[in-house]
């Protein structure tokens, strides 16, 4: 078990449900087969940018962190293909990595996840009509409207 794998169940458990302290965040960890000491988790809880509120732990809003994918997209994107699930967007060569990230950031919900090579990126989706809908999504991003 990773980092990365323990702090993504973190967030999938905070987004599901109110967790309002470490023991409850330990134990939710517990059942779901990760253990984890007091210390990884204030680390984690540190890493992961979350804020103890009232109704429990939360994320803190993302910093910017870059152009916004509109932004990219007007000026990158050439073309939106799809194959059932999968959306293919091809780019300007050299600008599929930068458009994708913008993408993920977004976080439409979508979208499951996004592979870019050097001028086309991989949209996955989890079935074929929601991949119909990010094409036409996408495809509104191109014509401009």
């Amino acid at each position: 078990m990773t980092k990365t794998y323990r702090q993504g169940q973190i967030l999938k458990l905070i987004r599901g449900k109110r967790i309002t302290t470490q023991e409850e965040l330990a134990q939710e960890l517990k059942n779901v087969g990760i253990a984890a000491t007091q210390v990884t988790l204030s680390r984690d809880i540190r890493d992961l940018r979350l804020v103890k509120t009232r109704d429990g732990y939360q994320e803190m809003a993302p910093e910017e962190t870059g152009p916004r994918f509109s932004m990219l997209a007007g000026e990158f994107l050439k073309d939106v293909l799809r194959a059932q699930n999968l959306v293919i967007l091809k780019t300007s060569p050299g600008h599929a990595n930068s458009v994708a990230v913008a993408l993920d950031n977004e976080g439409w919900p979508e979208v499951v996840g996004t592979i870019a090579g050097d001028d086309t990126i991989l949209v996955i989706t989890p079935d074929g009509p929601t991949g119909e809908a990010v094409q036409e999504k996408l495809l509104e991003l191109l014509e401009g409207g």
